[in-house]
């Protein structure tokens, strides 16, 4: 039944993509905002469809801790559903993408319209540069900057490995930082078709202040984030 099910959203998703995709065209000659109204809209959709075909429900906790203005938002990377799902509750998001993303038809083009940060990961020393620079000027417009510190998906449970990236914008950005804690990978794998019935928690956890020290920065983001994300997986 799981795999049926599956096999359904798969379906579904795409046809729910495609639909909402093909409407937004217009939208890449209009305002930025207007693009990103449409990105939470089709996220919305994602999150709502989910529940009926894959027995999954989408949850957010610790909103109070999401500021309205500048923020940088380190989130855990377990699967996919994290580059769409959180988009229902942020307002002005700015994901870090890598490079390779931009290829893809429509959401490449979309992901450009609405100014994300696109990094090229074989660039290095180059590529941080970068980073921080693209950061700066999004910060201009109050953005909330999401990045996935480990810069790739991890199994649930496996051994974080924590990139310096994250590091160098929360020094340069000087704004808090929200930990996002999740268990997402158990119910949508990395790898495969099969979507796991449950519940996906995405929970935003107390603010780092800005201005700490970097040992101790990543002290702390990691040590709230993996502690978050195991309790989660016990649930």
């Amino acid at each position: 039944m799981i795999l049926v099910r599956s096999i359904l959203w798969m379906i579904v998703f795409y046809a729910w993509s495609v639909l909402v995709g093909l409407c937004m065209v217009p939208l890449l000659i209009a305002p930025r905002r207007w693009m990103l109204s449409a990105m939470t809209f089709w996220a919305r959709g994602v999150n709502a469809m989910i529940r009926p075909v894959c027995g999954i429900e989408v949850d957010f906790r610790g909103l109070e801790h999401l500021p309205k203005g500048r923020v940088l938002i380190a989130a855990k990377h377990q699967c996919m559903y994290d580059t769409m799902g959180p988009f229902a509750v942020l307002s002005d998001f700015c994901y870090v993408m890598k490079k390779e993303l931009m290829i893809i038809p429509f959401y490449g083009w979309y992901s450009m319209k609405a100014q994300m940060i696109v990094v090229d990961r074989e660039a290095h020393s180059k590529a941080l540069r970068k980073l921080v620079t693209d950061a700066k000027a999004r910060m201009k417009d109050e953005r909330q900057i999401v990045i996935f510190p480990e810069g790739h998906r991890h199994d649930p449970g496996a051994d974080p490995d924590y990139k310096p990236g994250v590091a160098a914008l929360y020094r340069e950005l000087d704004v808090p930082c929200v930990p996002m804690a999740t268990n997402s990978g158990v119910h949508w794998p990395a790898h495969g078709i099969r979507r796991i019935p449950g519940k996906i928690v995405y929970e935003f956890l107390e603010p780092i202040p800005p201005g700490l020290h970097r040992k101790e920065f990543m002290r702390l983001l990691e040590e709230r984030t993996e502690t978050a994300s195991r309790r989660l997986l016990s649930e």
